[in-house]
């Protein structure tokens, strides 16, 4: 077993994982014009951090394409970062106050509020 291979054991509360991660998806939902803002600025520094590693134009601009791209992916994946570690503190919060139980139950409900206004919110944009 693996297990045995680690010379340490630790634990994870599969409870909090779970509670922080709705948490921080109906904060993303919940706030989609902020988290979209917070896209698009890593997204301006991953690129112009990636530009002052080059030394030539051409080259630069050869494999500027790709690169965006690449820069576009991992803003994304970073732009969630903010949003967990304040799921977090709301999984956290609604365990202090209310107990371990409400956990999930509260997320869930936070996920699908979420949900709700950001399908109104993109629906009256449309209109």
């Amino acid at each position: 077993m693996i297990t045995e291979l680690l010379p340490f054991q630790f634990e994870l509360n599969t409870s909090a994982i779970a509670g922080a991660s709705l948490w921080a998806l109906a904060l993303y939902w919940g706030f989609s014009t902020l988290s979209h803002w917070i896209m698009e600025q890593l997204n301006r520094w991953f690129n112009f951090a990636e530009r002052s590693l080059y030394t030539s134009v051409k080259e630069y601009e050869r494999t500027r394409r790709g690169r965006e791209a690449q820069n576009t992916f991992y803003a994304s994946l970073f732009s969630i970062v903010p949003f967990l570690i304040v799921g977090a503190g709301c999984n956290w919060g609604v365990e202090l106050t209310l107990g371990s139980s409400w956990a999930i139950s509260m997320g869930l409900l936070a996920c699908i509020s979420g949900a709700v206004y950001e399908l109104g919110r993109r629906d009256s944009q449309s209109n």
